[in-house]
């Protein structure tokens, strides 16, 4: 977990914070998929999970409000963590009833399709966490110049970001989405360089499932053919 610094103390102020919006958004999305699952595969009650979630995704909002930073990432990490480990037993639920052919090939492709998705909602939320200390450290800087990731802006001369009209350029959770995207699909950050062992770890796990859930619907297409 990141350590808040202590120049972000309760009482700091961020001038220009950045937008949680979409961050929020991704978080019910990954709660919402879980209504797609068959029950076989439910780890706990989709609506109990939901109360679960509203209740730190509240907490997180409503202590970022009041300046409690510290406590702010904390219900952020749990919040994450909690989709993370529902994600897996999902899956691991999965994988233990396909010799029993528990579900039918539409609710397994529906399923697999499901904890795909999550898998890219859960670790863009992992990246956009963790880079660079966290999202309230790097709202601490004017611009966003080192981290866990080189994103292309990064590797730019001050003489060009002035040319694009980035020069106070800092990533937003769009661009940690298109990371994990990328990772899930093409297995690999493409255009974004991966710096520290914490990301390169959290990438390659998230590489692993998105490759078990790909073999899964392949091997079982291949049965049903």
């Amino acid at each position: 977990m990141a350590t808040i610094p202590q120049n972000l103390s309760e009482e700091c102020q961020v001038d220009e914070p950045e937008p949680r919006g979409l961050a929020i958004v991704i978080a019910l999305a990954t709660v919402t998929i879980q209504f797609a699952l068959p029950h076989s595969l439910s780890v706990v009650s989709p609506y109990l999970l939901f109360g679960i979630v509203g209740v730190l995704l509240s907490g997180t909002i409503l202590s970022r409000r009041a300046r409690k930073y510290k406590l702010n990432n904390l219900f952020g990490y749990a919040l994450t963590g909690t989709l993370t480990l529902v994600m897996i037993w999902s899956l691991f639920l999965l994988i233990r009833g396909l010799p029993r052919h528990i579900e039918t090939p539409k609710e397994l492709f529906i399923s697999a399709a499901s904890l795909w998705v999550t898998n890219i909602f859960i670790f863009a939320s992992w990246y956009w966490r963790i880079d660079a200390g966290c999202p309230n450290v790097r709202d601490l800087r004017p611009c966003h110049t080192d981290g866990d990731f080189l994103f292309p802006q990064m590797a730019l001369d001050a003489e060009k970001r002035l040319e694009l009209g980035i020069v106070d350029w800092s990533p937003t959770f769009a661009d940690y989405l298109f990371l994990a995207f990328n990772n899930n699909t093409a297995f690999s950050p493409t255009d974004t360089a991966v710096l520290k062992p914490r990301a390169k770890l959290l990438m390659m796990l998230q590489a692993i499932i998105s490759l078990i859930i790909i073999a899964l619907l392949a091997g079982r297409a291949v049965n049903i053919l």
